[in-house]
């Protein structure tokens, strides 16, 4: 499940979005979580992805970037809304992938963060 902060007239709202299929199968679940938590003793990278096709507005941060849990990493424009994507956790962003202007789909990579 992934959580995003959406911005619509001003106000602020937190969304929980789970991944198409995740329910379909008792073992999908169980599986895909096993492998971050393993991983988060020590340092990994994390994706940073698309939510919804639509225009990247801005990025608003760069590599080598500390950034927390809910700070904004970039906004993006899909049927004219503005959506902030937002850091699920605090980390060191590795890279950025997507530009200002740049027209992405929905899934896309946008930039990776490393985690502690």
């Amino acid at each position: 499940m992934k959580t995003y902060k959406i911005t619509v007239n001003g106000k602020v709202y937190m969304v929980e979005v789970e991944e198409a299929g995740a329910n379909e199968t008792a073992s999908a679940p169980v599986s895909t979580p096993a492998a971050p938590a393993a991983a988060s003793p020590q340092s990994s990278d994390e994706k940073i992805e698309a939510p919804i096709q639509g225009t990247i507005m801005s990025v608003k941060v760069a590599p080598g970037q500390a950034v927390k849990k809910g700070q904004v990493l970039a906004i993006l424009e899909a049927m004219k809304l503005e959506n902030e994507i937002v850091s699920p956790f605090d980390g060191t962003v590795s890279t950025v992938q997507a530009k200002d202007g740049q027209v992405v789909d929905s899934g896309a990579l946008l930039m990776t963060i490393a985690t502690k």
